[in-house]
């Protein structure tokens, strides 16, 4: 076989473990040989609308089986695969399609109008829509029904390109991330290796599968090594904890305020919890009380850092470090390197505060189209800049300080909001918060915390929320101001959009009335 890309997976398996059940959704399964046909089907159907090697082919819609029949029917063909934020706009959706040059354009029913003004506006040639395909589209069963059963053997290198991923942009244009098949394999070996998943993993796959947390720290593992993945097309925390106790779910990825969610809920305390051998979370560091509220269930989280370029495993805290290590985001992956660098590029002391840098066959190739940025992006020896600040201990585990951009210095002291806000929510009036820098004429900049209230505290006030602080945060990392809102805003994986937050409470009055 010369594929040697991801593509050629399904077939794979389908020759070790052609009955186990590869995929489940809304209550239907498809075992490998099944999911292996279909892929094949597609990719038949994809080449006679012209797709070929190095083509485009994009998918918008939630978690679903036609999202990973299409990355693999993509990968059988040499094509290249550009999952879309079903969050985005219209014209958000048509710059991803017209940057990337995407030729087909594969969509869920539920987003049919944005998906076809977006095309529209990108010149997708083909798009191809689930359900109803309405006017203009081809249909997705019907496009399959249509596709031959031959093998198909175009030959793929490790190191072709196998998807273009767009980094959120949260702060001008997104870029796509291109990366290869060897970055694919190489991120799945790290799960595989660090969290030791195995052949009959349960994996319940809620994070989107647009993100590259969700499709590979989760999904592209889990199917790698012959389990389950159980697609949930978006979370509810009542039909997580039904799904993990229904199809005894053993994996799960989520960020922390989906896992706070869960734990909200009234039958928390009744789901039948005992399948569950691991929870990972990412995005953001698991606040301390938390890590507390599984514990009590007998669950300890693995965390991980990670970013879309290095597909994403950079650091992984296995769950026997859960306490021990609270707060941090652990060691490098197996198979990946990292560094921690000062400004003038020398190495960070254990507890100095540096630059996180990252090396291995993980890391991207670079951003699709756009060369100054790719080298922006790396160092003269090759290390990628993740724009990341962190420090280590004795033991070499990285503690995630903030983003290099969300610093802020206030009297010539540098301020890092995450370890604020880590505190600000341990305060129990506190559902949800952030911490920005605002201009002052005295320190140049001060803290404010946007803070949003579980219900029924509404009575918490600004003192209230700032005294929680005092003998537990030096001064000048004490916020000045609190303003309430009734939400963060946040994106598809769950990281809170800190420019917009900038742009919208800047220059607001402290703690105006509660929402």
């Amino acid at each position: 076989m010369l594929n040697q890309g991801i593509g050629s997976w399904p077939a794979r398996r389908a020759r070790k473990t052609p009955d186990r059940i590869a995929v489940v959704h809304e209550g239907r399964t498809w075992t490998y040989r099944e999911l292996h046909q279909r892929v094949l089907r597609l990719a038949h159907a994809l080449r006679a609308l012209g797709t070929g090697r190095g083509d485009r082919v994009a998918y918008l819609g939630p978690n679903h089986p036609a999202f990973l029949e299409t990355l693999f029917a993509a990968g059988v063909l040499g094509a290249v695969f550009v999952p879309l934020n079903t969050r985005l706009a219209a014209p958000e959706l048509a710059y991803n399609l017209s940057d990337s040059g995407s030729t087909v354009l594969v969509h869920a029913q539920e987003p049919a109008g944005v998906a076809a003004a977006a095309a529209a506006e990108a010149g997708v040639c083909h798009r191809v829509a689930l359900g109803d395909p309405g006017t203009g589209a081809l249909g997705y069963e019907e496009l399959l029904a249509g596709g031959g059963t031959e093998p198909l053997d175009e030959a793929v290198a490790p190191d072709d390109p196998c998807m273009i991923m767009y980094t959120s942009g949260t702060t001008g244009r997104p870029k796509g991330a291109v990366l290869s098949h060897a970055n694919i394999v190489w991120n799945s070996v790290n799960v595989l290796v660090d969290i030791d998943l195995a052949g009959d993993e349960v994996t319940l796959v809620v994070a989107p599968l647009f993100h590259t947390a969700g499709l590979n720290m989760t999904c592209l593992p889990t199917l790698l090594k012959g389990g389950r993945v159980v697609l949930l097309g978006a979370f509810d925390a009542d039909r997580v904890l039904g799904l993990v106790e229904a199809e005894r779910v053993t994996y799960m990825f989520g960020v922390p305020t989906m896992y706070d969610a869960m734990a909200a809920r009234p039958r928390w305390a009744d789901t039948d919890l005992s399948s569950l051998r691991t929870l990972n979370c990412g995005g953001a560091p698991v606040p301390a009380r938390t890590i507390a509220t599984y514990l009590a269930r007998g669950l300890a989280f693995s965390q991980g850092y990670g970013m879309t370029e290095a597909s994403p495993g950079v650091l992984y805290l296995d769950r026997e470090q859960t306490s021990a290590k609270a707060g941090s985001a652990g060691v490098p992956h197996f198979f990946t390197d990292t560094r921690v660098v000062l400004p003038d590029g020398r190495a960070a002391a254990p507890g100095e505060s540096g630059e996180i840098l990252v090396c291995g066959p993980n890391v991207m190739s670079g951003y699709w189209g756009r060369p100054d940025d790719t080298a922006d992006a790396f160092t003269e020896d090759g290390w990628l800049r993740t724009g990341d600040v962190a420090r280590t201990d004795a033991d070499g585990y990285a503690y995630i300080v903030d983003r290099v951009k969300d610093m802020f210095v206030s009297g010539g002291e540098n301020v890092y909001p995450a370890e604020v806000e880590d505190l600000i929510l341990s305060h129990p009036a506190v559902a949800e918060c952030a911490v920005i820098g605002v201009a002052d004429d005295v320190w140049g900049e001060v803290g404010r915390a946007v803070v949003v209230l579980k219900p029924g505290f509404r009575a918490a006030d600004a003192p209230d929320v700032l005294g929680h602080l005092h003998g537990r945060l030096a001064k000048y990392k004490i916020p000045k101001s609190v303003v309430f809102a009734g939400a963060l805003p946040r994106t598809a994986s769950g990281k809170i959009i800190k420019p917009a937050l900038r742009a919208a409470y800047a220059d607001g009055p402290s703690d105006p009335a509660h929402p």
